[in-house]
């Protein structure tokens, strides 16, 4: 039985300050439709723009992830995205009044919470899983960091931590299921170093920063006249040095809480590869930066399982959804720059279609006459044709429109095309049609052989007189 995205019911706020800014802002979460994913909307900016949860937006993982799109960024979204996965939702987004999200008490309980508060409701739209198909590891050598994430029918955490600090020590921490989630992990605050929080209050780099929202290890010896300076700082009569080596005497609501707080930035980092995961991730000595490159590998290796998964054979004899003229009503190409003579399949993401090669082809005349071979810049020239019929059935006047390419990739010719091959084109969004902007993966296949594949960017531009046509 498939499983059913889900959203919440209703809107709900959370008010607080970003750590980093300082700034008071709302973060409201909102219902989203099927297939929408997580998005940030900045209401405070002109425009108020969309920015995607999504990995290849991230542009900063100094102090936290930072995501930027359309002119506008968001900041420390990592507990964030992690409440979203505890609660197994798939679609919400996410009106900020500010540059970055409120830290609250520096884990994700408060979220979660609200986000309980108001209910989530199943959609109509099934779930899409991404299965980790086979070890898929990272390694940085000079910070030690190693992540693997191995082929399990479910989402599984092992996470280890170690610092060389003789207060913190070496730590784990692990879930066997993300419903595990909000008991476990939810709860855990984020930590720092005591010389990590000299430096950033010298710098002013943690403006909403409080002993309530983080765990400080002090890490060094500590006069009493530091300790007073740090209180009179935080707006405190007096800050301790606690027998767990943490400042104010604040209790750890975990032994191991800053290994749970890895494994929570961990998990809202790799939320960002936009599908829910099923595999086991083991982390060692984990970070933004490594998460997120990470997260960028999942991805690219689901772009990949994408492509493999798309070669089925099909009957090019098969009655035709569309015919040469039915074509002609959809594209403006026209003999002899016409390179599709039927269409099978057709849907929201994917449309198959056929080209027929004869000895009758105009290229033929001057492409190797003596010894005919399809050209290749044909050959992606047809599947191009076959990709703008997909984009172009988006739009309700695709007369009116032109679809332009603006990139291709990957371009890979696997066998000879020859007089008499039938090649069967196949095309499939990679992601959803933004802003008339259409990236897909193409495959040619005569009969059950590949012939040519490639990654495709184009866009439709609606043709300037027909507005008033």
């Amino acid at each position: 039985m498939n499983v059913k995205q889900k959203t919440i019911k209703g809107e709900i706020s959370v008010k607080g300050v970003g750590l980093h800014t300082g700034a008071n802002v709302t973060l409201t979460f909102c219902p989203a439709p099927d297939n929408h994913g997580f998005k940030f909307q900045r209401i405070d900016l002109p425009g108020q723009p969309i920015v995607d949860a999504d990995c290849d937006n991230v542009t900063d993982t100094a102090r936290g992830t930072t995501i930027s799109q359309n002119g506008a960024s968001i900041s420390t979204v990592e507990h964030v995205m992690a409440s979203l996965v505890g609660m197994d939702l798939d679609n919400v987004l996410l009106k900020l009044d500010g540059p970055e999200t409120p830290i609250m008490d520096g884990s994700s309980i408060l979220f979660i919470e609200a986000l309980e508060e108001v209910g989530v409701v199943s959609q109509d739209a099934d779930r899409e899983y991404f299965t980790i198909p086979h070890n898929i590891t990272y390694t940085e050598a000079d910070r030690k960091v190693e992540i693997v994430a191995m082929p399990l029918d479910d989402y599984r955490f092992t996470c280890m931590i170690d610092y060389n600090s003789p207060v913190l020590g070496s730590q784990h921490a692990g879930i066997s299921s993300i419903a595990e989630f909000k008991k476990e992990i939810a709860s855990c605050r984020t930590f720092c170093f005591l010389h990590e929080l000299e430096y950033q209050l010298q710098n002013n780099l943690i403006k909403g920063g409080d002993l309530n929202n983080a765990i400080v290890i002090v890490d060094k010896e500590v006069t009493k006249p530091e300790l007073a300076h740090l209180a009179k700082i935080f707006n405190r009569s007096a800050i301790e040095v606690a027998p767990q080596g943490i400042l104010n005497n604040m209790e750890l609501r975990y032994q191991n809480e800053p290994a749970r707080h890895k494994l929570l930035d961990m998990i809202g980092d790799l939320a960002l590869v936009g599908v829910h995961l099923k595999g086991h991730i083991m982390a060692a000595r984990p970070g933004h930066a490594a998460n997120v490159a990470f997260a960028k590998k999942i991805k690219a290796a689901i772009k990949k399982e994408k492509g493999k998964k798309i070669q089925k054979v099909y009957d090019a004899n098969a009655k035709p959804l569309y015919d040469v003229m039915q074509i002609m009503d959809i594209l403006p190409h026209r003999q002899p720059f016409l390179f599709v003579d039927k269409v099978l399949e057709l849907s929201k993401t994917h449309v198959v279609g056929v080209k027929n090669v004869t000895m009758n082809e105009d290229f033929f005349r001057g492409h190797f006459p003596g010894a005919p071979v399809m050209p290749g810049v044909i050959q992606i020239e047809a599947m191009a044709q076959v990709g703008g019929i997909l984009v172009l059935s988006t739009v309700p006047d695709p007369r009116n429109y032109l679809t332009y390419f603006l990139k291709i990739d990957n371009v890979r010719f696997r066998a000879q095309v020859l007089p008499g091959d039938t090649i069967v084109f196949r095309c499939d969004l990679m992601e959803p049609i933004r802003r008339g902007i259409a990236q897909m993966k193409g495959i040619g296949m005569v009969g059950e052989k590949v012939v040519v594949e490639a990654e495709m960017m184009a866009q439709i531009s609606r043709v300037k007189d027909s507005e008033t046509a």
